[in-house]
């Protein structure tokens, strides 16, 4: 797998610091190109008529070049030389933007931080991660703070080490191409996959032996023989709430990524995308990759 192009959204907060990191270790890895994008909203947009179009534009080049100062300060800080760094700012509706520039430039991943768990940070996740998710035609790996610190340097230069990943699986489709990033990943940062399946309830007349022996099987098969790979592999089974079990096993083997495939765009995929990958990503104990079909 080769991603050419990554895209992180920047908006100067501690958690697009910690998807700044992560976005140039992982353009460094696959020697990809970095494109930086910071969006402006734009000033007094829901009455422009009852501004004098003059100041509008003022207020407007004002807003743009604190941002571009904002942005050259935060990479004279933060860049490591050895990735090819585009820096964009612009103006407008922000999720539209992301998802412009990155259809415009071909990129395979957008990289981007979110707020913790209650209140506002909620509703901040729902208006523009969430929407980025949504809509977006590549992965999108969101950072939000950690249970534990997985932000570490791993050789001088990079900053981030990825030691254990977890692929969460239901067998489907989706989940076949997510685990092709999550093999990718073990591969360039010479990590552990566990692959973890959740069934959410064993029927009455099902032996529990016999069905976790089906499952382990199926774990097996969708696995490459290790040899191939280079990788090591662990699997495990668990019962419950999909969302509460992918959590609960990351935290307690402190996890550093968590790795998910998205179904597609219509209602029904939707309501699943809320239940399951949107309360992993606003939840759980570690950044998450969302990887659509």
């Amino acid at each position: 797998m080769k991603i050419e192009r990554i895209l992180c959204l920047l908006d100067f907060s501690e958690f697009s610091d910690r998807a700044f990191d992560y976005a140039q270790s992982l353009a460094r890895h696959y020697r990809a190109a970095l494109f930086v994008e910071h969006v402006i909203q734009p000033p007094f947009s829901t009455y422009p008529s009852y501004i004098n179009p003059d100041v509008l534009s003022q207020i407007a080049g004002g807003l743009r070049a604190q941002a571009e100062e904002q942005t050259e300060a935060f990479l004279k800080t933060h860049f490591r030389d050895g990735v090819p760094l585009e820096s964009v700012v612009l103006e407008g509706d922000v999720t539209d933007q992301i998802l412009c520039l990155a259809q415009v430039r071909g990129v395979g991943l957008i990289v981007m931080g979110t707020h913790g768990r209650h209140g506002l940070d909620h509703l901040l996740l729902g208006s523009v991660t969430e929407k980025v998710l949504r809509k977006a035609r590549c992965p999108v790996l969101v950072v939000r703070r950690p249970a534990h610190e997985f932000v570490a340097p791993a050789e001088p230069g990079d900053p981030v080490r990825l030691r254990k990943i977890l692929l969460a699986t239901d067998f489907s489709s989706h989940s076949e191409r997510a685990l092709s990033y999550a093999l990718s990943l073990v591969r360039e940062y010479e990590a552990e996959l566990t692959v973890l399946h959740v069934l959410e309830a064993i029927p009455a007349a099902i032996d529990l032996g016999t069905i976790t022996a089906d499952v382990g099987r199926q774990l097996e098969i969708l696995l490459p023989p290790p040899e191939k790979s280079g990788a090591t592999f662990g699997t495990r089974l668990r019962v419950g709430k999909p969302y509460e079990e992918i959590n609960r096993y990351a935290a307690e083997t402190a996890m550093d990524l968590i790795v998910l495939g998205v179904r597609g765009r219509n209602a029904l995929d939707l309501a699943l995308f809320g239940s399951t990958t949107h309360r992993v990503i606003h939840q759980g104990p570690c950044p998450v990759l969302a990887v659509h079909i």
